[in-house]
């Protein structure tokens, strides 16, 4: 029995969901990873790491490298997005606040990636709850779908609670848990039949 192309596999819409690496991935940057897949299409997906925090960078630091006031904002940890465009900012927002270029990304949060949403928070008028993070995770048209299929990533429920009342180390394993699934029990290779 042939294993299906990518182009064969259904295409689903997963944005919204927390993708969580499966025990045993083969790509050790992902290792215990778990993501807000922002964006998935016909074009392919999105994904903005929630786990990780970059080492020595904090939100000030952030803010004071492109000239912006820290102001009223908490000098917060930046997290590691992904190993893509590593200097690029996003933030994960939740829905009481919106600007130009905002993604309402279903039922997890609001993503934005513009100065504006910087501004807003430095001057306390941002939104209520967000993270920031520098870089993301990006896969070609098909791509997800078929590491999926070999065993790499899990699509779980999106939760604004495990994006904003979760701490950082916490989420891989919150989200499993709550999907009702004991992580310590998962496999770290599938069977073939």
């Amino acid at each position: 029995m042939t294993e299906p192309a990518a182009a064969d596999l259904a295409p689903h819409d997963l944005a919204g969901r927390l993708l969580l690496a499966m025990p045993g991935m083969m790509d050790p940057r992902f290792d215990h990873a778990v993501l807000a897949l922002c964006l998935h299409d016909a074009n392919g997906a999105l994904g903005i790491g929630l786990g990780e925090e970059r080492a020595g960078i904090r939100f000030h630091g952030l803010l004071e490298d492109v000239g912006i006031d820290p102001g009223h904002a908490p000098d917060v940890p930046v997290l590691h997005g992904g190993p893509m465009e590593t200097g690029r900012g996003f933030v994960l927002h939740t829905p009481d606040w919106g600007g130009e270029g905002s993604v309402t990304v279903n039922p997890l949060c609001t993503l934005s990636a513009s100065m504006d949403v910087l501004r807003a928070i430095a001057e306390g008028r941002g939104p209520s709850r967000w993270l920031v993070a520098l870089g993301y995770a990006g896969w070609g048209p098909g791509q997800l779908e078929e590491e999926m299929h070999h065993h790499g990533w899990h699509a779980a429920e999106g939760s604004p609670a495990i994006l904003f009342d979760t701490p950082r180390e916490q989420r891989w394993s919150a989200t499993w848990r709550a999907a009702g699934i004991d992580p310590a029990h998962l496999a770290a290779d599938t069977g073939h039949a």
